[in-house]
């Protein structure tokens, strides 16, 4: 699944595979609700947690309103300290840099550590095509990889994929595998993993990873793992590579640190991450290690499009995961179903932003607004409003179903017409009732959406909601 192919048109077919995928709805059974315990005792253990959001929120608000002027002092001072800012306007742009970057010195292989930045610019695909073989060291990014799979979560890429099925994938590539060598738990699995990656780390001549964060004043980009294969992949190889949105930029060391106290424990529950890891430049003379060369690419791609309208807020996101974990539909389909990189709310949001509503549109749909995932959000984004926003969207151009529009027509003469509003309700309600004896209908005409997976109860005695109103305020 590449930024060309995106197949977010196809979300429902999308999600009745994913609905009768039993590997799948194995995985997520297994990981449901590991992310919300741990997030939620994290919290707990903080007093300051909610003011540290809106702090966070309100750094991340004053550099949206004063992007250029950051983005302007963070090159400034990477170019000081001997590194090269790239500025790419789309996604095209960042795979020629990319790939210029890794001809000029004669790379052959490239490492990368996790970034979703270079899922949504097809990274690896365009560098197999002109010869150069990528390896991703992440472990979740590596079984996915095996299996020819994007990821299906920002934060666990692979928690879509059983033990068993890792298993079957390190038996089919890894060539010399022992087949009476025991790989039946997660520890095994690790240790396989970790032999096989080892050597590559000293076979790369690039290094290729995201940044959770830019800093303008120092001109530092940080990355947050718990594996430490990212420190790898950017000390050892003679090029190191910073693939990152413009939004990442905050104004100052401080304001990183305060993101950086909310972002892990709304993702993993952790109080900081394994590695934290701050870089700046090239190797100096005198340094011990570090790459030759340093390239930042910043990826516009839709973004500055964003920009004082009703989805700037969007830009505040720090991919922390937590939206998806807390949501009942990521939930039940997984990241896969959501057709691109970006998954659940914040899927839902970003992606019509980035690829259009014409191909993102039905994302926002797939949501019960109940308000979970902007309740989580370490950076306050109001998910719920911009779904909203997002639907107005795709109504006004005419992209919903005809059967949805045609129904909210009806329901819009008859929300015009309060009186027949309450004559229709009424005679529904005595209909429902005389027909609903045992309590609920296992089918309804025109409600097989519903009713196909679950009762639709029986109105229950008392009358319309209206009426029943009516005779409370008597």
């Amino acid at each position: 699944m590449s930024h060309s192919s995106p197949t977010t048109p196809a979300f429902r077919a999308n999600v009745r595979a994913a609905l009768d995928n039993t590997n799948l709805q194995a995985a997520l059974r297994g990981q449901r609700g590991n992310f919300v315990r741990k997030r939620a005792a994290a919290r707990e253990a903080l007093p300051e947690f909610d003011a540290l959001r809106d702090h966070a929120r309100d750094i991340k608000n004053h550099t949206l309103a004063n992007l250029d002027r950051y983005l302007e002092i963070y090159e400034k001072n990477v170019t000081e300290s001997g590194g090269t800012v790239h500025w790419a306007e789309t996604a095209e742009d960042a795979r020629r840099i990319v790939l210029e970057i890794c001809q000029s010195v004669g790379a052959k292989t490239v490492n990368k550590g996790k970034t979703m930045i270079s899922e949504e610019c097809g990274i690896n695909d365009h560098l197999q095509a002109n010869g150069i073989t990528p390896v991703e060291t992440d472990l979740g990014e590596y079984i996915i990889q095996l299996r020819g799979e994007a990821p299906s979560h920002i934060l666990a890429p692979a928690i879509h994929v059983t033990v068993a099925e890792v298993e079957a994938a390190f038996r089919q590539f890894h060539d010399d595998l022992d087949p009476a060598r025991d790989l039946s738990d997660i520890a095994s699995l690790q240790v396989e993993a970790r032999g096989r990656l080892r050597a590559k780390y000293f076979e790369a001549e690039v290094g290729i990873t995201g940044a959770n964060l830019l800093i303008a004043e120092t001109g530092q980009s940080v990355i947050v793992t718990n594996e430490g294969n990212g420190d790898l992949s950017q000390s050892l190889p003679k090029v190191h590579i910073v693939m990152a949105s413009l939004e990442k930029v905050v104004p100052t060391l401080e304001d990183a640190s305060t993101v950086l106290r909310v972002l892990a424990r709304s993702a993993t529950g952790q109080e900081a991450a394994v590695y934290t890891t701050f870089s700046k430049g090239p190797r100096r003379a005198g340094d011990p290690d570090g790459p030759e060369q340093y390239h930042v690419v910043l990826l516009d791609n839709g973004r500055s499009g964003m920009l004082g309208t009703e989805f700037e807020e969007m830009l505040r996101c720090i991919r922390c995961g937590a939206c998806m974990n807390h949501c009942p539909v990521y939930q039940a389909v997984g990241g896969h179903a959501y057709g691109w990189v970006y998954p659940g709310p914040m899927g839902a949001v970003l992606t019509p932003g980035l690829i259009g509503v014409e191909q993102g549109g039905q994302l926002p749909n797939a949501s019960t607004f109940c308000g979970r995932c902007e309740a989580v959000c370490p950076m306050r984004i109001p998910l719920p409003k911009m779904m909203r926003n997002w639907r107005e969207r795709e109504f006004e151009k005419k992209l919903t179903p005809k059967a949805m529009r045609s129904g909210l027509g009806l329901w819009a003469w008859f929300a015009r017409r309060p009186w027949a509003y309450r004559t229709g309700t009424r005679v529904a309600n005595r209909v429902l009732k005389t027909l609903g004896k045992k309590g609920s209908f296992s089918s309804l005409p025109l409600a097989g959406g519903w009713t196909d997976h679950r009762d639709f109860p029986a109105p229950q005695s008392g009358g319309t909601f209206m009426d029943q109103w009516k005779a409370v305020r008597r």
